[in-house]
C-alpha cells in the first residue's frame, strides 16, 4: 500500500466482469468484446467494454455524425476546400447562423440552413443520448441521477440556441458553430447588454461553477487520503462506518468544524454542478427579453455604482424621448 501516492494508481486484474443483467436490452443486444487497457487503467477502469448502444444510442451517434460532417465540410469549404488551410485556420473557422433578416424562417443553404440544419442534428444527438442514459438507468436498476445532470447541461445548450432565440424572434441570436466564434459571440453578447457581470443570475452561476469544482476536489483529496484504510469503499462505508470514515470525518470537524457524511457529499456536488447550467440558463434568457442592460439594472436596484458625473451629462438612451426599447 505505501507504493500509492498522489500520481499512482494501483492496477486491480481480474476475469473480464460482464455486469449486471438488464432487464431489457430491446431490439440490439449487448455487445459480447471486452478488454484490458494498460494506460486507461491509469485514470480509470482498466477494462473496455461490453459496449451497449440500443436504438436510441445508435441513433443518436448517426445524428451527431450527420452534423459534425456539415460543420466540418461548411468550414472545409469556407478555405476552398484547401486541407492545409482548414488545419490551419481550424480555430478560427465558423458556422455562422442566419443574419437578423430572416428572423425564424428557414434560410437558403449558404445563407444560415446549414446552421438550422447542423443545429438540428445536433439538438436529435443530445436528446437521444439523454433517452439512452434515461433507459440504461432504469433498465440496470439504478436511480436517474446522471440522466437528470446532463439535462442540466442541455437546457443551457437549448436556452442558447433555441428557446432565446425564439423569445428574441431571430435565429441570428444563437451562438455559432466554432471555436473561436463562439467566444468571440459571449464576450459581444456582454458588451452588447451591459456586462453579464452584473447579471445576478450569471453571478450565482459562477458561485455554483467554483462551488461544484471545490467541493469535488475536497471530496476527492478526502477519499484519497483515506484509500489506505479503504475509504474509496464508500458505499461500505456509508452503511458499516470503518476507520476511513472516521478518520477522514475527524479531520473535516478539526478543520472546518463539521463534516458531510459519505453520501451526503454527493448530494451536495451534484445539485451545486447541476445548479450551474441551470442558473445560467436562466440569466441567459432573461438577457435581451427582460433586461437590456445589466449594468444599468444593477445602478437602478443598488447593486452597482453609477458612473460618475460628466460634463456634458451622458443620458440614457432607452430612457430619452423616441428611444427603442
Amino acid at each position: 500500500m505505501d507504493y500509492q501516492n498522489i500520481f499512482t494508481r494501483v492496477q486491480i486484474r481480474g476475469p473480464i466482469y460482464w455486469g449486471a443483467e438488464a432487464k431489457d436490452q430491446g431490439s440490439l443486444k449487448r455487445g459480447e468484446t471486452s478488454f484490458f487497457n494498460y494506460w486507461l487503467g491509469k485514470i480509470g477502469d482498466a477494462q473496455i467494454g461490453p459496449i451497449y448502444l440500443g436504438v436510441s444510442g445508435l441513433l443518436s451517434l448517426v445524428c451527431g455524425l450527420v452534423a459534425f460532417e456539415i460543420i466540418g465540410l461548411n468550414m472545409l469549404a469556407s478555405v476552398d476546400w484547401n486541407l492545409k488551410e482548414f488545419v490551419r485556420q481550424l480555430f478560427w473557422l465558423s458556422l455562422e447562423p442566419p443574419a437578423p433578416k430572416y428572423g425564424l424562417s428557414i434560410p437558403p443553404l449558404n445563407e444560415g440552413g446549414w446552421w438550422l440544419m447542423a443545429g438540428f442534428f445536433l439538438t436529435m444527438s443530445i436528446l437521444l443520448w439523454w433517452v439512452r442514459m434515461y433507459r440504461r438507468a432504469r433498465q440496470l436498476g439504478m436511480g436517474t441521477h446522471v440522466a437528470w445532470a446532463f439535462a442540466a447541461a442541455i437546457w443551457l445548450y437549448l436556452v442558447l440556441g433555441f428557446f432565446r432565440p425564439i423569445l428574441m424572434g431571430s435565429w441570428s441570436e444563437a451562438v455559432p458553430f466554432g471555436i473561436f466564434s463562439h467566444l468571440d459571440w459571449t464576450a459581444a453578447f456582454s458588451i452588447r447588454y451591459g456586462n453579464l457581470f452584473y447579471n445576478p443570475f450569471h453571478a450565482l452561476s459562477i458561485v455554483f461553477l467554483y462551488g461544484s469544482a471545490l467541493l469535488f476536489a475536497m471530496h476527492a483529496a478526502t477519499i484519497l487520503a483515506v484509500s489506505r484504510y479503504g475509504g474509496e469503499r464508500e458505499i461500505e462505508q456509508i452503511v458499516d462506518r470503518g476507520t476511513a470514515t472516521e478518520r477522514a470525518a475527524l479531520f473535516w470537524r478539526w478543520t472546518m468544524g463539521f463534516n458531510a457524511t459519505m453520501e451526503s457529499i454527493h448530494r451536495w456536488a451534484w445539485w451545486f454542478a447541476v445548479l450551474c447550467p441551470l442558473t445560467g440558463g436562466i440569466g441567459i434568457l432573461l438577457t435581451g427579453t427582460a433586461v437590456d442592460n445589466w449594468y444599468l439594472w444593477a445602478v437602478e436596484h443598488g447593486v452597482a455604482p453609477p458612473y460618475p458625473p460628466t460634463e456634458p451629462a451622458v443620458l440614457d438612451p432607452l430612457k430619452s424621448v423616441g428611444g427603442a426599447r
